[in-house]
């Protein structure tokens, strides 16, 4: 059977730093037939960009560390700090790469000097609309590391390289939850020989 999608209501609930769109819609099943009337929540948002800066002569990871509401509820308060890849949403009239680079700058103070797209994947289909374009930025870690992050968007990120063993032992240990750097990290342990070698 075709797939199709009876979309009956598409209201905004709330209209702010994000969107909240509430929809109604029926949907045809795998064996035939419709649903019955589906409500559902949907957080929206622009397209976002994640780039893993990696300097493969120094085998080098660039880690960011800010504070994430997402993180916010948890036992201990240090949980909310979460370390993280650079990244950031795609403005109207921007490209995923010019982000890429931009990003790079304001939130790590590092220069692209490669770009490669990786893969592009939703974040998290079952609530929110974002795609997300990962990319591998190439660059020199020689002296990068600090404070980082624009005011005017209140952001507060504390730059640092590791190890390329030590990040991907961060990531067995728990210390990098987020999954966009663990999928960043783990593209890195499948392609690196050739990243070295190249």
């Amino acid at each position: 059977m075709k797939k199709q999608i009876d979309l009956q209501q598409h209201e905004n609930v709330y209209d702010g730093f994000f969107k909240l769109k509430k929809l109604t819609l029926r949907h045809t099943l795998f064996e035939g037939g419709w649903t019955d009337s589906i409500a559902r929540e949907l957080f929206h948002r622009n397209n976002c960009v994640g780039v893993l800066l990696y300097d493969p002569i120094r085998d080098e990871i660039v880690l960011i560390e800010q504070i994430r509401m997402g993180a916010l509820f948890q036992d201990n308060p240090d949980d909310a700090w979460l370390l993280e890849i650079v990244a950031g949403g795609i403005e109207q009239g921007e490209t995923a790469e010019e982000v890429a680079y931009r990003e790079a700058i304001e939130e790590a103070g590092c220069e692209i000097k490669k770009l490669t797209k990786i893969s592009q994947f939703y974040t998290s289909p079952g609530g929110s609309s974002e795609q997300l374009t990962l990319f591998y930025g190439e660059v020199d870690t020689t002296n990068v590391g600090g404070i980082y992050g624009l005011t005017e968007e209140n952001e507060d990120i504390r730059v640092s390289t590791v190890k390329f063993d030590e990040a991907y032992q961060m990531i067995q240990d728990g210390r990098i939850a987020s999954a966009i750097p663990i999928i960043a990290i783990q593209w890195l342990f499948i392609n690196r020989d050739n990243l070295l070698n190249g």
